[in-house]
């Protein structure tokens, strides 16, 4: 019987608005919020939302009435709920109608959407748990399972996802690690007692996400009886079939002129047609299936590009030296005690500043290109450097808080 485990990801940026060397210690306002350009974070979230948030949540409120065997999980960003707040609060009550349907499970992640778990394990713990604090005041949820920032994963992960209570962690189901194994299982992370894994079974996930409006895909139209009959096959060959997707994929990555929201609209029925097959969340998988063997994952993989690596973020000597000066700054930061240039820099850590210095320009170069407001990955690099030495400058011209301030602070996440 294979249950069909549907997550989807939730996450905008905050970019970074085209800094200049002379803006340093002069304007402090380093997001591109009001430029006149159509990537300016407002207009890009606006956008998104019409084309892709309100519809496609109104279509899976519609299957979640139709259907009560249906069930989906999301994570989101604590950077795109902060904008929903600001912006848009009626996309922020769409997905709390969704969870309120009690069939709707959201994950954890880190905050910022950041790389921290490889820099800063202590950001990262203070990251993950603002997150968990942030969706609990918002949907009345404690993320139970959890997923890293794009998908990035490896056994220290495990280690510190089991430390901090989850019960549940998500990676990429990469060939290299599995090898002759199937994602349709669920497996223990390498040296761990508690916690359980769950794959991306990525082929079929991307089946949606990548090439569903393809023509020149051999299997194009994808129709949702195909795409159904293709997960019954694993009957008797896998217990649960996880389809991760960036959420965009359903109006905006796929358009809805390539009939992506009619797809989804029929997929549950078609899916449910067959007796054996239902529904789970990631939760409910943990708590269903036993763990068929255990996988290590020396090194990070992620659901990035087709390395299926880090690479993506920390490729060439621009992304490390942005993201080493960015993490060396930790400390003084937060010894400031200043919640604006503390969240400053945390939005500094946000994992797309550094996709967009990205110089691999070749199977995967339209993906960075996505929503990308620079010309060259030089150009982000420039910007972000400048954002980095005038938050340095804060740092210096930052009076020292005293002993009850910085208690404070450290109470509330700093």
């Amino acid at each position: 019987m294979p249950s069909v485990c549907f997550y989807f990801q939730v996450h905008q940026p905050e970019r970074i608005k085209r800094y200049r060397i002379f803006d340093i210690d002069n304007d402090h306002n380093y997001w591109n919020d009001s430029s006149p350009t159509n990537l300016n974070n407002r207009r890009i979230l606006e956008k998104v939302a019409n084309k892709c948030y309100l519809p496609a949540t109104q279509t899976l409120l519609y299957l979640l009435q139709e259907h009560p065997e249906f069930k989906i999980s999301f994570s989101f960003s604590g950077i795109i709920l902060d904008q929903f707040e600001s912006y848009m609060p009626e996309v922020l009550r769409a997905f709390q109608e969704l969870v309120k349907t009690g069939r709707v499970e959201i994950l954890s992640e880190t905050y910022y959407h950041s790389l921290a778990f490889l820099h800063s394990i202590k950001e990262f713990r203070r990251q993950v748990r603002l997150h968990d604090e942030k969706i609990e005041s918002l949907f009345g949820i404690r993320p139970r399972v959890l997923r890293n920032t794009e998908l990035i994963y490896n056994d220290a992960l495990a280690k510190e996802a089991e430390v901090l209570g989850y019960k549940g962690i998500l990676a990429e189901g990469a060939d290299h690690i599995l090898k002759w194994r199937s994602p349709n299982f669920l497996y223990r992370p390498q040296g761990r007692k508690k916690i359980k894994l769950l794959l991306k079974n990525y082929r079929l996930s991307d089946d949606m996400a990548f090439r569903f409006g393809s023509r020149d895909w051999s299997e194009y139209p994808l129709t949702a009886p195909k795409f159904a009959e293709w997960i019954s096959a694993i009957n008797g060959n896998g217990e649960v079939v996880n389809l991760f997707l960036d959420f965009e994929t359903f109006g905006e990555h796929q358009w809805e002129d390539t009939g992506i929201f009619h797809f989804l609209r029929e997929l549950p029925r078609e899916i449910l047609k067959h007796p054996d097959n239902n529904f789970v969340t990631p939760s409910e998988a943990v708590d269903r299936y036993d763990v068929r063997g255990e996988l290590s994952f020396p090194h990070a993989v992620s659901w990035a590009d087709t390395e299926r690596d880090v690479s993506a973020w920390l490729s060439n000597p621009m992304q490390h030296d942005a993201i080493n000066k960015l993490y060396g700054l930790e400390e003084r930061v937060l010894k400031t005690g200043d919640k604006t240039l503390i969240h400053d820099w945390r939005k500094l850590q946000t994992s797309d500043h550094f996709y967009y210095m990205c110089t691999k320009w070749f199977a995967d170069g339209d993906v960075h290109k996505y929503f990308n407001p620079y010309e060259t990955p030089y150009d982000a690099f420039i910007s972000f450097m400048n954002v980095l030495n005038d938050v340095q400058l804060r740092v210096e011209q930052s009076p020292r808080p005293n002993l009850f301030k910085q208690l404070l602070s450290a109470l509330s996440g700093a």
